[in-house]
């Protein structure tokens, strides 16, 4: 790709570090820096995309609001963003927020906000070429969001046959370049992960029930994409469904709770609990 000056500049120009966009999310002065890769894993119904909506509406609404007012590429190769969801979490902080909301600001909000749809590997390829462009002209782009990096996982498999190297080429190649463009325009990324191994449906007998699920659930969490994906990432999001209920929950709190482990290379560990309302997400304080 040939650049123009401006684009150069834009390459250059620092972007804005998203160390800060959930410090309850991330192991303390631990969060997402310029140029990483943030993996958010779990099975299916343990809040991931409430999580994906939550950090979503914090970078697009403005400071004024508790946001971080920087622009998101969000890749939806599920065909599951939900917009109206979207749209009413960040209605009702701005809302809550000193200087209230109103349509225009809403409108304002969402203008930060690029949509690209992918229905296989190969057009997420494409994308993400196309992507390096924008990139590389509007630094105010500083998140891009993957809902999923694993959506096509079954699809190459099949298209790939015996040969594993064949089966995850080109998951291969859009982690090349998605490093490359870490490394240029030192972007963050967050990508959901969908899990493939489900906990048997069969009870485990009694005596060995804790040991079994502890093992089912490390299984059905392990990393499964290829190898060039998981050089990039350095932040790990586990979400499950909390097995006990926080001491400190809300006694009005009767939403399903959700916990979240994070796991970050030579950063340390943290784990959170949250519970989800109209509002979106909540995080629940020890």
């Amino acid at each position: 790709m040939t650049e123009t000056g401006a684009q150069l500049f834009a390459r250059l120009e620092a972007r804005r570090c998203l160390k800060d966009l959930e410090p309850r999310l991330f192991p303390e002065d631990g969060g997402p820096d310029n140029g990483e890769v943030v993996e958010i894993c779990g099975p299916e119904g343990t809040g991931k995309t409430e999580l994906l909506y939550h950090l979503l509406s914090r970078c697009l609404l403005p400071r004024g609001a508790g946001g971080l007012e920087v622009g998101v590429v969000f890749v939806d190769t599920d065909y599951s963003l939900d917009l109206l969801r979207l749209v009413s979490i960040m209605d009702h902080r701005l809302g809550a927020a000193p200087s209230g909301g109103d349509e225009a600001l809403l409108r304002s909000c969402l203008s930060r906000l690029l949509v690209v749809h992918c229905a296989s590997s190969s057009q997420l390829l494409l994308t993400l070429h196309f992507l390096e462009t924008s990139f590389a002209s509007r630094p105010a782009l500083s998140l891009l969001l993957i809902d999923s990096i694993s959506a096509f996982y079954w699809l190459d498999r099949a298209e790939g046959g015996a040969s594993y190297g064949r089966q995850e080429e080109k998951l291969a190649k859009c982690s090349e370049l998605l490093g490359r463009i870490l490394r240029d325009y030192k972007i963050t990324v967050f990508a959901s992960c969908h899990a493939i191994r489900r906990n048997s449906s069969t009870a485990p007998s009694s005596s060995s029930s804790a040991s079994s699920s502890s093992f089912s659930n490390a299984d059905q969490n392990k990393p499964y994409l290829c190898r060039s994906w998981q050089k990039l990432v350095s932040h790990r999001l586990t979400c499950s469904k909390s097995e006990t209920v926080p001491k400190m929950a809300a006694p009005a709190a009767s939403s399903t709770q959700f916990s979240v482990h994070c796991a970050s290379r030579n950063k340390g560990f943290r784990t959170s609990c949250f519970t989800v309302t109209d509002r979106g997400v909540e995080f629940i304080t020890a």
